[in-house]
């Protein structure tokens, strides 16, 4: 069934670049397929209804939450889903568990979802008072807030200008120091705007320092990596890994994984003879990522940042 024609629209929510990964996991050709970031369940609804009735979806968040609201929208295909709630750095060893072997196809969405953000109490937005938590698994860890009152003002700064790419971490980092305990959302971003005090920006001036804290809070870039490495291990010959990123730190990761499990050699380029005995266990399906059309970014403009790399498993 083309992805285009399954009935998506019926569905509370369709994911950014939808169509385009669907098309690129070859979905008709396969019997085990994973959702890293199962989220609100549109990714798993449009796998399940583009696929025969045996095929299988191993399907993980860390949100209990997005667990509990994708189970009852996809209450109608539940049979054929395995829920899981924990890392999707863990497929491997679950796939294994499982007596799968393999899987035909991965897709990862990543960073935070609208349905997260929508709900002001779990502290990722900066437009609500709520509590300073930001964790996407709120059973375990350090909140947001935690981390922002026990660093000291140098990795505060660090986090920022790392993870958000921020010009003005420094300062903002002072202040938060200055007026700890931080304990909710309009503090700190009434904290970052005192910050910006006299200089004018585009975007709300927390933006940049909010998205670097929800990182270092669910340690993403790691679990990223840990992520890659377990999907890639996890494929089988000919599977493919659809990755989804937002954010510029998030897309240079997987692009330099590829580019790396791509090649037979990865000595550096000065050295005569190769001693490394890499072998290539990917193809790059995407030269260049896909990135939305104009008519979704109109849509939907959260997806106006977005990237698609797909790479398959040789």
């Amino acid at each position: 069934m083309d992805a285009q024609t399954s009935g998506i629209n019926t569905f509370p929510h369709q994911p950014v670049l939808y169509h385009e990964s669907l098309k690129y996991l070859q979905l008709e050709s396969g019997n085990h397929f994973i959702d890293g970031t199962l989220g609100a369940g549109g990714h798993a609804f449009g796998i399940l209804t583009n696929t025969s009735p045996h095929t299988e979806l191993l399907a993980f968040d860390l949100d209990k939450q997005a667990l509990a609201i994708a189970r009852d929208r996809l209450k109608k295909l539940t049979e054929r889903i395995i829920f899981k709630h924990q890392s999707y750095a863990s497929m491997k060893e679950v796939v294994n568990q499982l007596g799968w072997g393999c899987a035909d196809g991965i897709i990862l969405d990543l960073g935070i979802s609208s349905m997260q953000v929508d709900h002001p109490e779990r502290g990722f937005s900066f437009l609500h008072e709520a509590p300073l938590d930001m964790r996407f698994n709120q059973s375990r860890g350090q909140t947001a807030a935690d981390l922002l009152n026990s660093m000291d003002e140098n990795e505060i700064a660090d986090i920022i200008w790392k993870f958000g790419d921020e010009p003005r971490s420094r300062r903002i980092a002072k202040f938060i120091v200055d007026d700890r305990p931080v304990e909710t959302t309009s503090q700190l971003a009434g904290i970052v705007q005192k910050a910006y005090r006299g200089y004018r920006t585009k975007a709300h001036p927390a933006t940049k320092t909010f998205q670097a804290v929800r990182i270092a809070v669910n340690s993403e870039l790691e679990v990223l990596k840990q992520g890659l490495k377990s999907a890639l291990a996890t494929l089988c010959t000919g599977g493919r890994l659809a990755v989804i990123t937002f954010h510029s730190l998030e897309d240079r990761i997987v692009k330099r994984l590829f580019k790396t499990e791509a090649k037979d050699c990865i000595c550096p380029a000065e050295q005569m003879i190769c001693t490394c005995d890499h072998k290539a266990s990917i193809m790059i399906i995407t030269k260049k990522p896909v990135i939305p059309s104009k008519e979704e970014v109109e849509r939907n403009p959260r997806a106006r940042s977005a990237k698609l790399r797909v790479a398959e498993k040789i």
